[in-house]
Parts: C-alpha cells; sequence; structure tokens
C-alpha cells in the first residue's frame, strides 16, 4: 500500500503470506500491483510445524474468499462439529491437525498438552495424536479449506452462534473496506449487540463510507442476525505490539455517527410522534426522527416485535413483522398503520390522546378522564381507572403505571 510493491513487480518472483489471515481487498490490491508475481496464502500453528497448508491466490477462488488451502504433503486436516462429529463441505467446525509435524505437548504444561493434543481416531499407528488448533474452518468445493475465525471469537447473540471471523470476512469483501473488525458490545438499552469496526480503502476514507451502505450489502450475504447493529468508521483499527487486533482498545458503540445516512426530520403528525416514542424507548437513543431506520437505529428482530406489540395495544391495529423490515423508518410505519386501520383520522385521534396523555401523571390521567361522561369514579382499590399501555411512553420513559390497556 506504501506504493513500494510496483517498483519491485519486474523483479519479484513469489510472496508468501502466513501468521495473519489474508483479505480479499489486500490480495486483489497485492495482484494489481505486482503483476505477475506469484502470491501463496499459508496457514499454519507453531504446534504442527508453522505452515500446514497452502493456497496459490489467482487459483480459481470464490469472490470474496481468500482460502488457506490444502494440507502439505505428510499432513492431516479435519474439520470437527461441536458434538465431535466431522462437519460436511460448508459446514464450519474446529480444525484439527495430524500427521509427521505434529508436536508432542506443551514442556512441562501436562494438562494444557492433554487439553489441545487429543487421541487420532483416524489413525491406526498407536499413540496418534491430533492438535486441536482453536480455529474456525470450513471446507469449500473440492477440498479447499477456508479460515473463518478463532474459537474463542464464536458468541451466541439472541440465541444464536455469531462466528465474528464470518461477519469480518463478509464485511472485508466490500470493495471499499480495506479491514475490518467485529465485537460484542452494549446497545444504549443495555442488551447485546453485534459492533463493526471498519476501516475504508480507497482516497475517500471513512467519510464516504456510511452505515446504510455496508449493511445493504451485508444483508445479501448473511443471515439477519449476523448483520452488526452498530457500525463504528475507524482511519485505523488498534493494534497489539505484536500487529495483531487489539479488540480491549476498540471505540464503545457510542463512537459511531447517529446521524449519518439522514438529516433528522421532526414528526409532522400525532403518529409519527407516538412512534418516534415508542422507539425511543424500545431502541434506547434519545432522538428519532421520522426517516430514521430502525435498524440502523440499533434495532433487531426481537426489538421489533415489541414495537409491534406496543403499536397493537395503542392503535388495536394488527401490524405485521414484515411491514417493520420493509418500511423500516417511522414515517413508513405511520403510512402503514393508516392504510390498515381503514381510518387514518381514526389512527390520528388516538395518536393525540396517547401523546398527551404519556405526558401527564397517573392523577391528571384520572381527571382527565373522568371529566367525560360515563367514566365511573375508581373503587377504593383503584382497579377501575384506566391506564397508558404498559412498557414505555412517548417520552422514552418507563411507564409506571398497572398494565391495562387504552384505546382512545
Amino acid at each position: 500500500d506504501g506504493g513500494g510493491a510496483a517498483a519491485c513487480a519486474g523483479a519479484l518472483r513469489r510472496v508468501l503470506c502466513s501468521g495473519e489471515a489474508l483479505g480479499w481487498g489486500l490480495r486483489g490490491r497485492f495482484l494489481a500491483a505486482c503483476g505477475g508475481a506469484e502470491l501463496h496464502n499459508l496457514y499454519g500453528p507453531t504446534e504442527a510445524g508453522i505452515d500446514v497448508t497452502a493456497w496459490r491466490c489467482g487459483g480459481g477462488e470464490p469472490e470474496g474468499v481468500v482460502p488457506i488451502g490444502r494440507a502439505v504433503a505428510n499432513t492431516r486436516c479435519y474439520v470437527v462439529g461441536r458434538r465431535g462429529e466431522l462437519a460436511p463441505e460448508g459446514a464450519a467446525g474446529e480444525l484439527y491437525i495430524g500427521g509427521a509435524q505434529v508436536a508432542r505437548g506443551y514442556w512441562n504444561r501436562p494438562a494444557l498438552t492433554a487439553e489441545r493434543f487429543v487421541p487420532d481416531p483416524f489413525s491406526a499407528e498407536p499413540g496418534a495424536r491430533l492438535y486441536r488448533t482453536g480455529d474456525v474452518v470450513r471446507y469449500l468445493a473440492g477440498g479447499v479449506l477456508d479460515f473463518v475465525g478463532r474459537c474463542d471469537q464464536q458468541v451466541k447473540l439472541r440465541g444464536h452462534r455469531v462466528e465474528l471471523g464470518e461477519v469480518e470476512a463478509a464485511l472485508c469483501q466490500h470493495p471499499r473496506v480495506r479491514e475490518a473488525a467485529v465485537a460484542i458490545g452494549e446497545g444504549e438499552a443495555g442488551d447485546k449487540r453485534l459492533v463493526a469496526y471498519v476501516v475504508a480503502s480507497g482516497e475517500g476514507g471513512a467519510g464516504e463510507l456510511g452505515a446504510a451502505e455496508l449493511r445493504g450489502f451485508l444483508s445479501g450475504r448473511l443471515p439477519g442476525h449476523m448483520v452488526p447493529s452498530y457500525f463504528v468508521m475507524l482511519e485505523a483499527l488498534p493494534l497489539t505490539p505484536n500487529g495483531k487486533v487489539d479488540r480491549k482498545a476498540l471505540p464503545g458503540p457510542e463512537a459511531r455517527d447517529h446521524e449519518a445516512g439522514a438529516a433528522y426530520v421532526a414528526p409532522r403528525t400525532a403518529t409519527e410522534e407516538a412512534l418516534c416514542g415508542i422507539w425511543r424507548g424500545v431502541v434506547g437513543v434519545e432522538r428519532v426522527g421520522v426517516e430514521d431506520n430502525f435498524f440502523e437505529l440499533g434495532g433487531h428482530s426481537l426489538l421489533a416485535t415489541q414495537v409491534v406489540s406496543q403499536v397493537k395495544d395503542i392503535f388495536d391495529v394488527d401490524l405485521p413483522l414484515r411491514e417493520l423490515f420493509e418500511r423500516p423508518t417511522v414515517g413508513g410505519v405511520a403510512a402503514a398503520l393508516a392504510e390498515r386501520s381503514g381510518d387514518p383520522e381514526a389512527v390520528e385521534a388516538i395518536a393525540r390522546a396517547f401523546v398527551e396523555l404519556a405526558n401527564l401523571s397517573e392523577e391528571e390521567v384520572r381527571m382527565r378522564l373522568l371529566e367525560h361522561e360515563g367514566v365511573p369514579e375508581p373503587s377504593a382499590g383503584g382497579s377501575g381507572s384506566p391506564h397508558i399501555p404498559p412498557g414505555r411512553t412517548p417520552s422514552g420513559a418507563l411507564s409506571d403505571t398497572e398494565p391495562g390497556t387504552f384505546k382512545g
């Protein structure tokens, strides 16, 4: 990237890359700058003789993937699932290495040796061992191995197992991404979210690449639960003294630009104001505009169900969950409410009443309702008093009322 590679293009014949995962972007830049020079991607841990697989780049690898290749001579590689079974093609699992170069163990560390060097059930040689690398890989078509990440980078998020390395690899396939790291962070509401840290490539730098573009790119390549809630643009990833990503030094998700992608548009109707309040409470942000994308604010599928539930409580309209995915802005959901209710004026009237009541104390709510004919006085226990729906009010604060339903 510094420009020196092009000067070596005529004399350089072969480059071996090992020790760190080779990204698709760097591979492309090297091949473009160095012409006919060969680029080989090698993989292997110290415990198994350094390099145990190899791949010559430009040899027909899938778009966006730099494989670690096939096992070298006298080496066996197994992709093993969580139950100890051999994983099928395409499925991720831990890489076990066998063969002549596998070490005997760790010096004076018998417990760690027993954990990482295990009996080889596939070998007829007495005492043969396999080394558990702790690396997650998968077999591509043709018996080629693809590095996914580390086992200690596997997390469980909202009931799903997520390989952080797989998300990072997908991000690095974007032509304008130079580097990426993915970690677990806390959203404003205190729940766990995926946070992507991205270093943009090209002259434009980080300012020209935004969350909306990255989210759309990943949505076509990964399941929904693997698409990060937050994207933080950095000039460079923090590194440890030995050159690895320093995950402890990554900033929190609050470092992202909340306003990137769309200018703030204030609510124009009572329905939009009520929906903005619901979103503030559910997602846990201070300000929500009419054009803000629910998922770009940090929402996800489970929080989306809360929005749909509160909409039902307040407006008595069944809003399918898919509507929030298809029209993920406050303006879009407000339009969907008007369409599905069949009476937009009634929806707006309910919203006005809800917004007004949400800003009153419970005593003020009771007195207002008593002004209307036919509303009984509450019993001694207070059970006759209507209430604002449970959950968060349009102001974003928790409601301290008892559960109930206000229908307008």
